[in-house]
């Protein structure tokens, strides 16, 4: 379909006779998803980071997107709350704004990332319930969701009694840590899918889960590990019960196929460019059908030719 990424071996070609004690891969066999992806489809994407990636590479090339319409989310409550208010349309009001920490001046909410932060009240909730308008009616006709988990950890905000989003930088006593165990997760992720679900014809959806590779070492590096295992086991316990959701294994793909770290970015914890358009490559395979793959490609294709063209407006 496409030319792989230098430094790169596709698993299942024939490279070379190496012998298996030279081998520097630990190819991640992937067989194709039973959720499929077409150019036609409408796809919401939810999560950590990673989902941000994944959803700009898919709008770089012309895909119907909507990316993580309250900003990143990182933990299965978080995206939990994010379903329903998209479900709802609830808009947000006076009473969730929250000034930010830091001496920051910026207003925001514990429903969202510090990026969605504006000036006054008036402003923020201008521009959240402006997105969230735009957001809901998008969640409610698309045809696939994509949620991407990047952590078991979570802030409880004591007075609220409520898992935050973000912290919004404000005083760390406010906040109480907790680390969501598997079956908590399962049952966050299964009402944030199952209410997506109730929006529209269950035979026309389908449901994408990855664990975010993205570690989150201020947990400390057990810490990560025990958060990561919990999603893991969650994702897996709802692809086995439910045949409209399927786990793509980006989390092992990074920590098995390309786990050296010139496969990073300068933070050694984020992917490299290089890294996000091979995963890019192994979604492609996993969910692209064979019969869009050259839609795709082609799709590609412009887009790399449209960031070469001269800006004759200048």
């Amino acid at each position: 379909m496409r030319r792989r990424a230098t430094g790169f071996i596709k698993p299942g070609t024939i490279q070379y006779n190496i012998p298996d004690m030279l081998k520097l891969q630990t190819p991640v066999d992937i067989r194709p998803g039973q959720v499929r992806i077409s150019p036609e489809d409408s796809i919401m994407i939810l999560g950590s980071c990673f989902a941000d990636n994944i959803g700009r590479k898919m709008e770089e090339i012309g895909m119907d997107v909507c990316v993580n319409p309250f900003g990143t989310l990182y933990n299965p409550a978080s995206i939990c709350d994010a379903v329903r208010r998209l479900a709802s349309g609830r808009h947000f009001g006076k009473e969730e704004c929250r000034m930010m920490g830091s001496g920051a001046g910026l207003t925001c909410s514990f429903s969202h990332h510090t990026s969605f932060a504006r000036k006054t009240e008036e402003e923020f909730i201008e521009h959240a319930n402006e997105v969230l308008d735009r957001a809901s009616d998008f969640f409610r006709s698309c045809s696939r969701l994509i949620i991407t988990l990047g952590t078991s950890w979570c802030y409880r905000h004591i007075d609220d009694d409520r898992i935050v989003a973000n912290c919004l930088k404000r005083d760390a006593k406010e906040f109480r840590r907790v680390r969501l165990g598997t079956e908590e997760s399962v049952r966050y992720i299964e009402e944030a899918t199952g209410t997506w679900m109730e929006t529209g014809k269950p035979q026309d959806r389908g449901i994408i889960l990855t664990v975010s590779p993205i570690r989150h070492l201020r947990d400390g590096a057990h810490g990560n590990q025990t958060s990561k295992a919990s999603l893991l086991l969650a994702a897996d316990e709802i692809c086995s019960k439910h045949a409209y959701c399927d786990y793509f294994p980006a989390y092992e793909i990074v920590m098995d196929e390309l786990r050296d770290y010139r496969f990073y970015a300068e933070d050694m914890l984020h992917p490299s460019r290089q890294t996000i358009e091979y995963i890019w490559e192994r979604f492609c395979d996993f969910a692209i059908p064979e019969k869009d793959r050259q839609t795709i490609a082609e799709m590609e294709k412009r887009y790399r030719q449209s960031c070469h063209r001269p800006n004759l407006a200048q």
